[in-house]
Order: C-alpha cells, then sequence, then structure tokens
C-alpha cells in the first residue's frame, strides 16, 4: 500500500534520503522487532524506532520502574513508578506514534519465549546480564533471526549484529565473550554503574543498527562497535568466528 499523506509528511525526512525514500519506510513499517529489556538501553533504542515508524515493536521486561532508574530510563517519569515497564513503554511509544502496533510482554525472556521469535523479523538485545544474553544468542540461531546486541557500562559502550546462521564467515555473540558463567553479571549497571547520556548513546546506535538491518545497509554482522565516552572516541573491531564455539561452530 502507498503512504498515506500524513505518512509522506511524518518520514519526510526519510523519504528524502535516496538510501531510505518512499521503499524503504514502507519496509519500517512493515518490520516487527522484538526488544529484550525496556531499561537504560531500550528506552532511548526504543523511542527511536517508534518515531522512525518501524510497524510493531515487541517489548519484554518483568521489571517495575524504580527510582534509580529514571536518572537514564528516559521513557518513565516519577508517576510510574512501581509500574510494569513494559506496559508503560508501550503506552507511551503509542502515544507518541500511532502508526506503530506496541506489545507489551511483562516477564522475563526465558527459553519458553523461544516461539515469539518467530513472530518478529529482528530481535534486540538490551538486557542487564549475560545469561539472558547467552540464551538470546543462541535462540536466535537456531531461529535465524538477526540479534542487535548493545551494552554500555560506566562510560563504554558496545553494539554488534549477529548473524552466525547465515554461513561459516559470521560469528556469533558467544564467539565474542564465550560462556564462561562467573561473567553472568559483567556489564551489569547496578553493580559497575553508568553516566546516564552513554546510556542513550548506546541505545540511540542499537536503534541505527536495528534500522539499517530492516533496510539492507551497511555490512553488519562482522564487526563490533565500541565507544568511549571519556575520551570521546569510537573504534571498529573485526570479530572472527570462534570455530570451537559451542553455539555456531
Amino acid at each position: 500500500m502507498p503512504l498515506t499523506d500524513s505518512q509522506i509528511d511524518r518520514y519526510s525526512r526519510h523519504i528524502l534520503l535516496p538510501e531510505v525514500g518512499s521503499k524503504g519506510q514502507k519496509a519500517l513499517l512493515n518490520a516487527k522487532v522484538l526488544y529484550i529489556g525496556a531499561g537504560g538501553l531500550g528506552c532511548p533504542a526504543l523511542q527511536y524506532l517508534a518515531a522512525a515508524g518501524v510497524g510493531t515493536l515487541g517489548i519484554m521486561d518483568d521489571d517495575v520502574v524504580e527510582t534509580s532508574n529514571l536518572a537514564r530510563q528516559i521513557l518513565y517519569t516519577e508517576q510510574d513508578i512501581g509500574k510494569q515497564k513494559a506496559v508503560v513503554a508501550a503506552e507511551k511509544l503509542h502515544a507518541l506514534n500511532s502508526d506503530v502496533h506496541c506489545i507489551p510482554y511483562a516477564t522475563r525472556f526465558t527459553e519458553n519465549h523461544a516461539a515469539f521469535l518467530n513472530d518478529y523479523d529482528i530481535i534486540a538485545d538490551g538486557s542487564d546480564n549475560f545469561a539472558t544474553r547467552l540464551l538470546l544468542n543462541k535462540l536466535c540461531f537456531t531461529h535465524n533471526k538477526p540479534l542487535v546486541s548493545a551494552a554500555v557500562t560506566g562510560f563504554g559502550v558496545q553494539v554488534m549484529t549477529f548473524k552466525a546462521y547465515l554461513n561459516n564467515h559470521y560469528p556469533c555473540y558467544q564467539c565474542l565473550y564465550g560462556a564462561s558463567p562467573e561473567q553472568s553479571d559483567r556489564g551489569n549497571c547496578a553493580e559497575n554503574g553508568v553516566l546516564s547520556p552513554v546510556a542513550g548513546v548506546a541505545g540511540t546506535l542499537q536503534a541505527t543498527a536495528i534500522i539499517q538491518e530492516i533496510l539492507g545497509l551497511g555490512d553488519s554482522g562482522k564487526t563490533l562497535f565500541t565507544f568511549d565516552a571519556l575520551t570521546m572516541r569510537g573504534q571498529t573491531v573485526r570479530v572472527a568466528k570462534d570455530p570451537a564455539c559451542a553455539v555456531c561452530g
């Protein structure tokens, strides 16, 4: 279906880009993204995905809004304290853009939710623990789904898209970070702290990577992008597949 006049007006700055145009905007409106974690990463990422017109957003998080969240989880206000993050996020994102169908899942992602992946084109990881990240990686590999992962701690940001299911040249998350149980709390903001706007940088970069994946832009799946807010320097690192990886090797 052609874009409506209202959509042409709303997304006009996208449509002006040769890499996007009307065709790309239609692809965004038809896209379905499942986002795991409506916290410091998810709030900015989801806001930009909704604003950009990504048509269906699944939001999965079992947590409630707490006072300590408000410094960096910018979807929420003091009036939301005690409410389910997934529900609040879905309501606010739909208010931002009624084109977007927002589906809240007020639960923690487990292996029992594997079938959910079949309903979405792209899976985005904004979770706060290593165990969930490893599980998402394994299930995205077995379900042939691209996984766009972001992490933030302190002043550091890491963003990468994983598509190891495509062929033997693409690594998976476990190739990059390993599978040691003792690393299960690595990168947890509650333990290590994080500068509030750095979470915004990470989430915004992740949203950009998701949109690139929807539009088929760039050469994703082989490089990790890191950013250090203390030095204001970014770096792209090529990641090799681990032939001994228990997931994709």
